[in-house]
This record gives C-alpha cells, structure tokens and sequence, in this order.
C-alpha cells in the first residue's frame, strides 16, 4: 500500500505541471491516457492440447485494486471458437505447464503468501496443492509419462557466526542479529539480499507427497529442465566447477539420473552452454550458447549434438543473430526459435541440415512499457505454430500459423480499448552515421492529430542494456509521452543487438561512445524534417539509456531538460557494488578498476559533470542492485554543488524494473512529463 500511495501521490502533483499545456479539446480527450495502462491486456505463453485443435495462454492485464499485473488462464480453438476462460475462479498463477496427456495443468500460485505447485484437472476443475515449501519453486517440468514434476527450488545453508553471543536475559529486547555475508554475489536485483544456499533440482508425484531433492552441493543447478523420453534422466545447465561463483557466464548442459543422482556433462566448451531440448526420438540434443570470447555481446547459437554429447555442430551460426526459446517440430528434422532482426522479433525455422527460413514476423507485445523484443510460442503436433503478434498500436494477441504460412488472428484484446483512442503513428528512420558511415535504425512516433505544417517538441528515448534493441512494437510509455504532444524519436544506436555480432560490439570497452554520436544524427535527421522546434529539445532514458542520457548532458546543452532514470554514473562504483560485479569487470573493462581507474573514469558521466548545465532529474528504485540508487545519488549531490537545477525521484521497494506495476510506470511517465513541462514543454503545435 504504501508503494502504491506515494507513487499516486507523485502522479497527482505532477498533473497540474503536464495538465498546463494540454489542450482541452475533443480530440484531446481520447488520447491514451495514463488510467489506460490498468486496462491493457495481452496474450502471453501460448501452449497446444495434445490433439492440436485448442490452445490454452495466460491472458494478462493488471488489476487496478492492488496494482499489480495478473494472468488468467483462457483457451480458443485454433478456429477463433470457443474463445473463454478456462476457470471460473480468480487464480492468479505462474508458469502453467500442460501435463502430457492434455488432462491437467500444474502451475505455481500462492498460498497464505508463499508460491507453492498446484495441479488442476481440466475436466472437473478439481485441485491439489502439492507442495507446502518454504522457498519458491520454479522451471516446472511433467516427466513424459505424467506421474511426477521436476522443479528447482533454492536450498538456504545456514552460515556458522563468526562468533557466539550470550543469552539474552527473559524479556530483553535485544537488537536484531547481524547478518554474516561471505559469497561473491550475496544480493540479485529483484530477489534482493540472498538467503546462503544454492538452486537444486527436486521431483514431486503429480498426485501429491513429498518432494524429493535430486541434486546437492554448494553449485546452483538451473532450469529450465528437460526430461529425456525414457523418464529417467533430465537435462540442466549449470557450472559446476570450483570457481563457478567467478566465471557465471561459463556452464554445460548436464544429465542428471532421477534415480540415483549421477551428473554427467554434455558439454565441454568454454561458455554459457543452456536451454536443452531434446529431440522428439531421444537420440539429439539442441541447445544454445558460444564459446566465450570475453566481448560484451556474443549472440547465442543453436546447435544440436548426440544425446550423448558426441558430434555437436552449429546450426545457427550464419545466421549472425542471437537466437532464444528453441523448440523441436514435432517430426525432429529441424528446430523453431526466436530472434531479433533490424529491431523487429522473427520465429525462424533450422532444418538439421542448417537451412533457415522465416515462419513469422513481428512477434512479441509483452514488453508493454517500452518497444523490447518478447515473446512465446507453441508447436502443435501437425506442424501448426501458436504464438503473439505485435505492432505499434497494439500489444500481442494470439495468433495460430498453419504450415503454409497462412495466419489467423484469435484474440483482439485491447479492441474495446485502444480501437477507441487517437493513438500515435510510427514512422521508420534510417540514418547515415557521420562517425562511420553505418545505418542507424531509428522510429519516430508522432502525436495524435499530427501536422507536418507545425513544429513539435522532440523527446529523445533511449534504451537500456545496452546490449538491447527497440523496434516497431507497442510501447505504452511512449504513447502517454506522444499523448502529451511530443514527437518522441527512438533508435537502435551501435552497440544495439538484432543488427549482428560486429555491430553490438562497435561499443565494447568504449561505452559511451560513439554510441551518441549516433544518436545525436538521429536527432538531427528529425529535425531536418522540419516540423521539430530545435529550441525544445528533451532527452531521457533507463538503465543502459540512463547512462547515456547522463552522457548526453555532459557533452552537450543543446537540450532544454533531462531526465536520467536508474543510471550508471561512476563505473568504478557500480563495478564493486551491482549484483553481478564478475561480469561487468570481466566482459565490459579491460581490467579491474584498481589496475586500470583511468578506463573506467573516461568513461563515466561523472567524469563530464562540470560541464552540465542541462536541468536533470534522477528516478531510480530504492531497492535497485543492478544499478545501486548509489549512483544516482552521486549525480544528484555533484549537480547540486555546481547549482545545475536538478532533482530525484526515489520510487519505495522498486528494484530495477522501476515501472513493474502499472502505478508505477504511470508515475515514472508523470514525473518526466511534470519536468519537462517546467522547461516550457509540450506546446504541440508551435508556429
């Protein structure tokens, strides 16, 4: 409650600064509007019955009483019939898994507040809660035969104290103990300070008892998991070499005996070596990875080997794309995936042979705050493909591809919604960068009731990662930025994924970079077009966007305000405090800071900040360990000793995803729309 109160609170005093220049018009009025976003909905995780006529997905939305996202399980046939929910009750659940033989789905929903694996049987609506854990469970797994689910699950190892304290005396109240840490990574964004222990593999009859655990030792063993055909082994990825806590990116795909516990690796090479899918017959074994080269981006290859591990080859290696979420075709002659091309999401296809082709196109709308790449699928044993399509106005709805391509459309969610606003417009943007000569992929979304005769205000939105790529995708925070009259302009600068392996690492060890340079052509090429006011000018971005935002203010004025969200300011600092320092020290620097402070310095929007004279606000998430408020807070005390107008937005209990529940993403868009309009923006319409 108290989240959700403050960031309400926020929200209500910007409206006035956002509300000042609004115009009060008919039109107006059916814009996109903030309270929108709780009434979104999109199709996620698609999955087939057995016999392939009806595909069941989580039907997700958010719910305005508590402020938080909710799925609920619905199902269509594959002709648009029968289009309905597939339970009557209000189970918000995780991770639905379809049993073998069609009759149940197991999933994960809380119980008096702890995540727990239930079963329901489709038929009768009956349900078992099967496991009463103290910890969550995850990677659900039906083995083939339907009689029990493998999950992971972390096991805490209590710490021995450093030292023992007296007894307290009967009813003293003493201080709370301390708090012993003694691993490499002792805090993840998101999950917060770790309890010590590591992730094992357990398995629970489907028809209830008592989870048994698989695995053991101090190694985490991660999903997700995958059962041979026989029933008898299932494949993992994990590390588990001594000093796996140093090297995370390294790990092999392992066979683990159900029985007996015996691991044996499949996998050899050095690199993240995850995601086994076996194939229909048992006799191969596909799975993504690379072999390390230390870059900061080195795209995921499919490859397929033996079930043994012999004779491993790369089936995706010309294809110069990182590939996810690989899936058998029912007839085990070749493998469905996902990628991300020119910044659009693609599901290819890979014979065994290595010949690709494209089965679809613009997948995705998942994503819904910002225009990332996302997405699920499902095969169907005919060779039918059950999966989400997305574009500039919509979220994904479902879609079910027949073998020859041909698409049909089931769900239409946000029709009673968005089929009634005046929505932005998207427009393609392919820029020549002046640095080098390489195309820059950009987008412009333009206002509702656009007119090229006018001349607009300009928003600069930049993407995180930075190993990461916007694309032509629904993207509420935009809209409500479009909405409020900005022509808002996005890109895919170097270092940005979906355009191949040579081009993410234009920025390795050199970001930021020329990585600006791009996108100041951008927005120059926005501008030629003549209907921007060059004088109103905004920029802002998160996470890897954030960095370059902070950048920006420091090599240039040419904005008229700023607003850097959960940044990186000084890499010194972030290096020794983000959640997984071992692999930003080890694939971003050349060296540990200690050895090399200058590359980390130059690099630093710290280091540019006597040149700031750009308003700036900072917005990040009190519980961020990916990029600590620490760096932010740097930022702020330095723009506050040099008297550059500046101020912070701290967000209560939000870690890094600082939009995750829908209040939240409608006050992070509030907060930068409420500084902007103090430096005279949005005027739509500008003579």
């Amino acid at each position: 409650m108290r989240i959700h109160g403050v960031l309400i609170a926020l929200f209500i005093a910007v409206l006035p600064l956002v509300g000042a220049r609004a115009e009060s018009s008919a039109a107006t009025a059916a814009r996109f509007k903030p309270v929108d976003v709780f009434a979104l909905e999109w199709a996620d995780a698609p999955q087939f019955t057995p016999d392939g006529k009806t595909i069941l997905y989580l039907r997700r939305g958010f719910d305005i009483m508590h402020d938080r996202q909710r799925a609920r399980l619905w199902q269509v046939r594959i002709d648009g019939t029968g289009h309905r929910p597939l339970f009557d009750d209000t189970v918000d659940m995780r991770s639905p898994r379809l049993s073998p033989d069609g009759t149940r789905i197991a999933y994960i929903a809380p119980v008096d507040g702890r995540p727990q694996i239930h079963v329901r049987w489709l038929e009768g609506g009956e349900t078992a809660i099967l496991t009463d854990v103290a910890h969550a469970p995850r990677d659900l797994a039906w083995s083939p035969d339907g009689t029990q689910i493998a999950f992971t699950m972390r096991v805490p190892t209590p710490r021995k104290p450093l030292g023992k304290m007296p007894k307290a005396p009967k009813g003293a109240k003493w201080a709370a103990p301390v708090k012993l840490i003694d691993d490499l990574i002792y805090r993840i964004n998101g999950a917060g300070y770790l309890p010590s222990g590591y992730t094992q593999i357990f398995v629970v009859p489907a028809e209830g008892g008592t989870p048994r655990q698989l695995t053991s030792g101090a190694f985490n063993h991660g999903g997700p998991l995958e059962w041979m055909p026989d029933g008898r082994h299932l494949l993992f990825s994990a590390n588990l070499k001594p000093d796996w806590q140093y090297d995370l990116t390294d790990s092999d795909v392992q066979r683990l005996d159900v029985e007996s516990g015996e691991i044996a690796t499949l996998t050899r090479r050095k690199g993240p070596d995850s995601n086994p899918k076996v194939s229909p017959d048992g006799r191969r074994i596909a799975y993504l990875g690379y072999e390390d080269e230390y870059l900061g981006y080195q795209p995921d290859i499919l490859s397929v080997m033996n079930a043994d591990g012999s004779e491993s080859r790369p089936l995706t290696a010309a294809l110069d794309r990182s590939v996810r979420a690989p899936r058998w075709a029912p007839d085990g002659r070749g493998l469905y995936f996902l990628y991300d091309d020119f910044g659009v999401t693609k599901l290819g296809y890979v014979s065994l042979k290595g010949k690709l082709r494209v089965v679809a196109e613009n997948i995705g709308g998942t994503s819904i705050g910002r225009p990332y790449g996302s997405g699920a699928f499902d095969v169907a044993p005919g060779g039918r493909v059950a999966t989400m399509l997305t574009s500039p106005r919509r979220p994904g709805d479902l879609v079910v591809i027949d073998r020859k391509g041909t698409q049909r459309r089931l769900t239409a969610l946000n029709e009673d919604l968005l089929g009634h606003r005046d929505l932005a417009t998207l427009e393609e943007i392919r820029v020549t960068s002046h640095v080098d000569g390489r195309e820059i992929e950009g987008w412009i979304l333009k206002p509702p009731g656009f007119d090229a005769e006018k001349r607009y205000p300009l928003l600069l939105e930049i993407h995180g990662g930075p190993f990461a790529d916007y694309g032509p995708r629904f993207a509420a925070e935009l809209q409500l930025y479009a909405a409020a009259g900005y022509v808002v302009v996005y890109a895919n600068p170097r270092g940005s994924t979906s355009y191949g392996k040579d081009f993410g690492n234009l920025i390795h060890h050199a970001y930021p970079g020329h990585d600006y340079d791009d996108l100041m052509d951008v927005v120059d090429a926005v501008i030629a077009r003549g209907y921007v006011d060059e004088t109103h000018l905004y920029v802002t971005g998160g996470s890897g966007g954030g960095v370059l935002t902070a950048w920006i203010v420091g090599k240039t004025d040419r904005f008229r305000a700023a607003a850097v969200q959960k940044p990186v300011i000084n890499w010194t600092s972030f290096a020794l405090t983000a959640d997984f320092a071992p692999i930003f020290t080890r694939y971003w620097f050349p060296a540990m800071p200690w050895e090399d402070h200058e590359q980390y310095w130059r690099r630093s929007p710290l280091s540019l900040v006597g040149n700031v004279k750009t308003p700036t606000l900072l917005i990040t998430g009190e519980a961020d360990y990916r990029t600590p408020i620490s760096e932010t807070e740097q930022f702020y005390g330095a723009l506050k000793l040099r008297h550059v107008d500046t101020a912070m937005v701290r967000i209560p209990g939000a870690n890094h995803d600082i939009a995750a529940r829908p209040s939240q993403l409608i006050a992070k868009v509030a907060n930068v729309l409420g500084w902007f309009a103090r430096y005279e923006g949005p005027n739509p319409g500008r003579q």
